[in-house]
């Protein structure tokens, strides 16, 4: 007989189902990159985070098989026991140069930095202030590090400086994305700092979408924050990077506090030695993209002008490759993505919890891997489904 935990899952799975909130993976074959194959059916995708279309670079390909005759393929170990190799050593300090801080520390993914940084700086005796919009790991990691967490409306400053006065936390934190992962919008970096020198708290920024895509490619912290030794940046490295993993780069004594504190860091083998080999070729082609992110900014522009007049739905105010298409109902978004992928595009459609109820979109992201072609097929394809 089916014991009563199992026929609960079985129940909340065909609850799930019948709400049109039910995922699946989708199989892709080959590499990634603008067109792939998924599910055996080759598609133009609209649904990576591959921004800058390195993922399938030659030249990260080549820095991956020269560093395999080098390093082999596992680490071995944690980095604190024998698993930091010089390649993650080279990484760090080429990243932290690059995005304009004094040190930086490699985490295995951008989860588990997230959960590293607020979980060592902060105790009982905190407070995080995180933006409503957060990616759930910012949420997750304030909650797991015993502080107290207090949430303000997406980027309402005014209330977010109310409760940082009213605050009687020993260490304060404000917590945001740099880039909204799924609005497309962007933190006022500058206007968030103010707030914490004003009250006297950290500023931590995770750009997972920003990095390798705003300004010159080292995301979006201004030069002010850049110099400040209260703001700790996150850039995510399996995006517009194109490889994986995360680097956190802040003033130096935060760096080696995160090394003896950051659990996820200190308590997990060390990612593989022939991926950091890849992400210093990844910072070169970052750092000479500048025709990348102009053709990206050109997609941006494309779509945004090409959807202006769409009659269902509507884009959100947005200038990243993030282009989120609002329809409402799980169903209206689930049914306008299948469309779309009869006719060969793939674009996600985001339902609750990842966004508010009602608010289920599109969410399509842009690559500079893209053509402007690709871009005139989605756009023709959502004014003759929508």
């Amino acid at each position: 007989m089916t014991h009563a935990a199992l026929t609960r899952l079985q129940d909340g799975l065909a609850a799930l189902q019948a709400d049109h909130l039910e995922r699946r993976r989708l199989l892709l074959d080959g590499v990634q990159g603008a067109r792939v194959t998924i599910d055996g059916r080759r598609v133009v995708s609209f649904c990576s985070n591959d921004y800058l279309g390195l993922a399938a670079e030659p030249a990260l390909v080549r820095a991956a098989h020269a560093a395999l005759d080098k390093c082999g393929v596992g680490a071995g170990a944690a980095h604190l026991i024998a698993g930091h190799h010089r390649f993650h050593e080279d990484f760090e300090a080429a990243f932290a140069r690059f995005v304009g801080k004094p040190a930086a520390l490699l985490f295995t993914t951008g989860y588990m930095a997230n959960l590293g940084v607020l979980t060592a700086l902060l105790g009982r005796r905190g407070e995080v202030f995180g933006d409503k919009l957060n990616h759930a790991s910012l949420v997750d990691a304030a909650q797991l590090s015993g502080a107290t967490l207090t949430r303000y409306r997406h980027n309402d400053l005014a209330q977010l400086e109310g409760q940082l006065a009213a605050s009687k936390a020993q260490d304060k934190l404000i917590a945001s994305d740099l880039v909204f992962s799924m609005d497309g919008d962007i933190a006022p970096v500058d206007a968030l700092l103010d707030l914490a020198e004003r009250h006297d708290a950290w500023l931590y920024l995770d750009d997972a979408h920003g990095f390798g895509v705003l300004n010159d490619g080292r995301g979006g912290l201004s030069e002010r924050a850049r110099a400040s030794d209260r703001v700790i940046y996150l850039a995510t490295l399996g995006k517009a990077a194109g490889v994986a993993g995360a680097a956190v780069a802040a003033h130096a004594s935060v760096i080696d506090w995160l090394i003896q504190k950051a659990r996820p860091y200190i308590y997990t083998t060390a990612s593989p030695p022939l991926l950091a080999a890849c992400l210093l070729e990844s910072l070169r082609q970052i750092a000479a993209g500048d025709a990348r992110r102009e053709r990206l900014r050109g997609h941006v522009a494309q779509l945004r002008e090409g959807l202006a007049g769409l009659k269902h739905g509507a884009l959100l105010p947005s200038d990243t490759p993030i282009q989120p298409l609002v329809v409402g109902t799980n169903d209206a978004a689930v049914r306008l993505s299948q469309a779309l992928l009869q006719r060969g595009l793939l674009v996600a459609a985001i339902r609750a919890p990842t966004v508010p109820v009602n608010t289920a979109r599109l969410r399509i992201t842009l690559s500079a891997a893209h053509s402007a072609d690709d871009v005139a097929l989605l756009v023709e394809a959502l004014h003759a489904v929508a």
